[in-house]
């Protein structure tokens, strides 16, 4: 993406603007809480299919994240190939049954109790689509070599953010799964030595009579996540 020979300064005019009166703003930050208010984690999908370019423009979203130097670490692999969504259940699942086997230890095992999860995944079968997320732990120049990426966590999860509120907006519903370790990710899906996966995530239409954990809807007030020093 990047050329040595082109790394300069070169501002230009801020592009898009948006100008709003107070009322108006309280009016769309009100209406997008609203929104994601409906964003709900599911594990019950139907096989209903979901059209590429929903998905790619989705991910183009995600794209426009800000990141750390501009580097943009980040690489989407969206997988509706059956065959490599099963490659990737049995591998996950194999880790899986080592974590809920001991793995994770009792504390943790004892969180993830009102969450109702378990070893067996179907979910990464039945969704109609698999989005791995990788981290870009370095770039390279257009000669070949090497440039360090910076704030790579950071930036990764921002982008995260905003492809699964892209994807809500679009009417899916998603489940974020992080099996650990998922080295596994990068030789099923081709992906070089430089990127680490960190997410997959589970995309398409609920079943009919998806159940939630009523955990689930248990938010944090605004009083326990924000303090405002004026």
């Amino acid at each position: 993406m990047f050329a040595k020979d082109a790394l300069s300064y070169d501002p230009m005019p801020l592009p898009d603007r948006a100008m709003y009166s107070d009322a108006q703003m309280q009016e769309k930050a009100g209406a997008f809480l609203a929104h994601m208010q409906r964003r709900h984690t599911v594990r019950d999908f139907t096989e209903q299919p979901v059209p590429r370019a929903v998905i790619e423009t989705c991910i183009h979203a995600a794209g426009t994240a800000p990141s750390g130097a501009n580097h943009q670490p980040w690489f989407f692999a969206a997988v509706s190939n059956p065959a490599l969504k099963s490659q990737i259940r049995a591998e996950a699942e194999e880790e899986e049954r080592r974590f809920y086997a001991g793995g994770a230890g009792d504390e943790w095992i004892k969180a993830l109790e009102p969450i109702g999860t378990n070893e067996d995944k179907p979910h990464l079968t039945t969704a109609p689509w698999l989005i791995v997320v990788f981290a870009q732990r370095w770039g390279e120049f257009d000669d070949g070599t090497r440039y360090k990426n910076y704030y790579v966590p950071e930036s990764v999860n921002i982008a995260t953010g905003v492809l699964l509120t892209a994807l809500h907006t679009a009417g899916l519903c998603t489940l974020t799964h992080t099996p650990n370790p998922m080295k596994f990710l990068n030789g099923a899906l081709g992906r070089p030595a430089s990127e680490k996966p960190t997410m997959i995530i589970a995309v398409g239409h609920p079943v009919a009579d998806a159940m939630v954990p009523a955990v689930a809807k248990m938010k944090k007030p605004l009083d326990q996540i924000c303090q405002v020093f004026e």
